[in-house]
């Protein structure tokens, strides 16, 4: 990865915080002593290289519609197989082998539980294999962003530990986020042209689009990153089994270290899975991020607390949700 100065200024800048006006790229040029067509043309190139994935929303679990994350224990001549299965149902979003015996871990979408369901059905008929249902319980800590220089615009958010009641999502902001699913056009009026695919104006689009910001169904409004391009290749899934009483405490104090990028709790599917409490650290070196780990259980004073590793190996699939496919 070779990024210049001006790439990470706007890499570190606009993860969050994307401007809600009419041209967006030209406030951003503004600020980083550019031109609105300079600005078009970095993130073209960071499309190209696929270190962007695209300029967009990260909308909280379970907002619109609903979500689960899965796991199946593949053997290992049959990975690429079911891999390439998995990736074939339409609701499927990520797709990842990490090293544990459960080797296969994905998100499904859907309209409601029940699609989720049918998803997880199909994918355990068509491999011959039991799938592991974690849908989410609890967010801790779910703005995912990558600072390429250690800094950054905003801070994301640590989430309470009580369940946030949103507004529903009405149908004109649904069909607005399925138009928003491949994100925003790289063009000097973005919002003019979603609006075109939505059915709506520019102007509603913009004050739709902060409505659900300010909601936190939109956890996160800015430039939607590929980490392993920007070089966090050491990434690790750690989980621990937490007493259901102290859970809460635990998940706050973890969620609240800098280098965790994500933190909620999810069900034990014993005598399986006898883990609780997730986090994501995504890391350029497995020694830091194994020393962080252990950081984590020193803060929370959970080192006897039982628990496991479980770092990426090969992405098979990483996009934002499909609305549209729910």
């Amino acid at each position: 990865m070779h990024l210049d100065d001006m790439e990470m200024q706007l890499i570190d800048g606009w993860q969050r915080g994307f401007p809600f006006v009419a041209r967006p790229y030209a406030r951003i040029a503004t600020q980083l002593g550019a031109s609105e067509t300079d600005v078009i043309a970095m993130l073209a190139e960071l499309s190209r290289r696929g270190i962007l994935s695209r300029v967009g929303a990260a909308i909280r679990p379970n907002t619109v519609g609903a979500s689960t994350l899965a796991a199946l224990a593949v053997p290992p001549a049959r990975l690429e197989e079911v891999a390439a299965i998995v990736n074939r149902e339409a609701g499927v979003n990520h797709n990842y082998e990490r090293e544990h015996v459960y080797n296969l871990w994905f998100v499904v979408t859907g309209r409601n539980r029940e699609a989720v369901r049918q998803s997880l059905n199909r994918i355990e008929a068509l491999t011959g294999l039991p799938v592991l249902n974690l849908p989410l319980e609890r967010a801790y800590r779910i703005d995912l962003g990558f600072s390429v220089r250690g800094r950054s615009n905003g801070t994301p958010k640590v989430v309470s530990k009580h369940r946030i009641q949103a507004k529903p999502v009405t149908d004109g902001e649904r069909n607005l986020l399925v138009a928003l699913e491949d994100g925003l056009p790289l063009t000097a009026r973005p919002y003019k042209a979603i609006g075109q695919l939505a059915g709506t104006s520019e102007e509603q689009v913009i004050d739709r689009l902060s409505s659900l910001v300010d909601r936190r169904i939109i956890s996160r409004f800015g430039l939607i990153l590929r980490h392993r391009e920007l070089g966090f290749t050491a990434n690790a899934m750690a989980v621990w089994n937490i007493e259901d009483e102290d859970v809460d405490r635990v998940g706050a104090r973890l969620a609240a270290e800098p280098f965790v990028t994500l933190c909620y709790r999810r069900p034990r599917r014993l005598p399986d899975w006898p883990y609780n409490l997730f986090c994501m650290i995504h890391g350029r070196r497995r020694r830091t991020v194994l020393d962080q780990i252990a950081s984590l259980d020193k803060a929370a004073g959970i080192s006897d607390r039982p628990k496991a590793n479980l770092f990426s190996r090969r992405r098979f699939k990483q996009r934002g949700a499909k609305l549209s496919a729910a």
